[in-house]
């Protein structure tokens, strides 16, 4: 029995992708947030209305990529938000599978580590959790995929829909970290 059932339906492009491949041994935490647990002020939306915080990525570890790896995309989405059609905080891709993660902070806009694709507002930065007032605390799932592709393949500029459509048939494996907000 899945004890996240809005999980799955939220994620089912990720589940469908990995599908193939053997994610049972892939794993990733952070240290910003436990799974299941609440977000640190330090990752929220900077308005006052989102709880005044500093809207920094949070830091993020991973092991035991799935064999033949060479690149990794990480997806953050929020299925309560968007009045029940979700929200996407933060698309990242090209990441090098020698990293053993980012530290927090550091992956809000494109780099030589990552590219950092485009959030729900359009825009190709990282978006900090900013439910409305009063909701209940919607939940931030933080999904990892490991890829066949080669670093640098995926072009700039990918929302969620594009990077599931050139991820088909190319996803090794994924793993997903879900943390909690509200105020």
């Amino acid at each position: 029995m899945n004890p996240r059932p809005w999980l799955l339906a939220a994620l089912l492009p990720c589940t469908a992708l990995a599908a193939g491949g053997d994610s049972a041994a892939l794993s990733i935490s952070s240290s910003s947030f436990t799974d299941g647990g609440v977000i640190a002020l330090q990752q929220v939306g900077p308005d006052p209305a989102c709880g005044a915080g500093e809207e920094r990525t949070p830091q993020l570890s991973w092991k035991n990529l799935p064999d033949g790896t060479q690149s990794l995309a990480l997806v953050m989405f929020d299925p309560d938000g968007g009045k029940g059609l979700g929200v996407v905080h933060w698309i990242a891709y090209n990441i090098d599978p020698a990293l053993d993660g980012l530290d927090e902070g550091m992956a809000g806009q494109t780099t030589q580590a990552l590219m950092v694709g485009r959030n729900s507002r359009g825009t190709l930065t990282y978006r900090g959790p900013c439910p409305p007032a009063g909701d209940k605390p919607h939940h931030y799932a933080l999904t990892l995929i490991a890829t066949d592709l080669p670093l640098g393949t995926l072009p700039e500029g990918l929302d969620r829909t594009g990077l599931m459509e050139l991820l088909q048939g190319h996803a090794l494996g994924a793993q997903s970290l879900v943390g909690r907000y509200g105020h």
